[in-house]
């Protein structure tokens, strides 16, 4: 039996930014979970539910800011089956072909970029936190810490099992916290790009 000499190589990039301004707060490179994205990708060559990506997962554990405010990081969780964020506090549905989970197609979609001619294509996530959510966050985007449910530090895609109302964790990014008040709305652009070599 031959083996195809065919590496696969996967990389992120996660942009975050205010929907109305377009003023952008993080922009950098996200770590992948490659045992779970491999079993995911199986799952979905076969055919098989659970294998697509299902959800934007936000948390507030990924930072700690001192007395003096200097801000120190965690490291991304990106190993192991049961991998996930370090406090997930939010979920959003970003499949646009799930209308059950996924009441606004519009906003939160997936869409697959490829150019003719090219061994890469990217899996582009796109999920919008409007104004009125979460439910229970600050009126105003000022507060005297940086503790609150709803100030972002980390994300992540996930897959998603009707089961156990969870998922497996695919992809993981760590950045400066950003808050999420009604006064905003914020909107994430999360690029995994797929990689095959010749």
């Amino acid at each position: 039996m031959l083996i195809d000499d065919c590496p696969l190589g996967m990389f992120g990039h996660v942009l975050i930014r205010d929907a109305d301004t377009r003023r952008v707060w993080v922009d950098k490179a996200n770590q992948i979970n490659y045992e779970t994205t491999s079993y995911a990708l199986a799952m979905s060559f076969a055919h098989r539910p659970g294998g697509n990506i299902m959800q934007m997962s936000f948390g507030n554990g990924a930072s700690s800011v001192s007395a003096v405010g200097g801000i120190s990081y965690l490291g991304p969780n990106v190993t192991g089956m049961d991998a996930q964020l370090h406090n997930q506090t939010y979920v959003k549905f970003v499949d646009d072909q799930s209308p059950l989970l996924n009441p606004d197609p519009i906003d939160n979609f997936i869409r697959v970029n490829h150019s003719s001619g090219t061994t890469y294509s990217d899996v582009v996530v796109t999920c919008l936190l409007d104004y009125n959510e979460p439910s229970g966050q600050n009126a105003v985007d000022v507060t005297p810490d940086s503790s609150g449910e709803f100030i972002f530090d980390e994300l992540g895609l996930k897959t998603y099992d009707p089961n156990t109302l969870d998922g497996m964790l695919l992809t993981h990014v760590i950045f400066h916290p950003v808050m999420k008040a009604l006064n905003r709305r914020i909107e994430i652009i999360y690029t995994i790009r797929i990689v095959m070599a010749k």
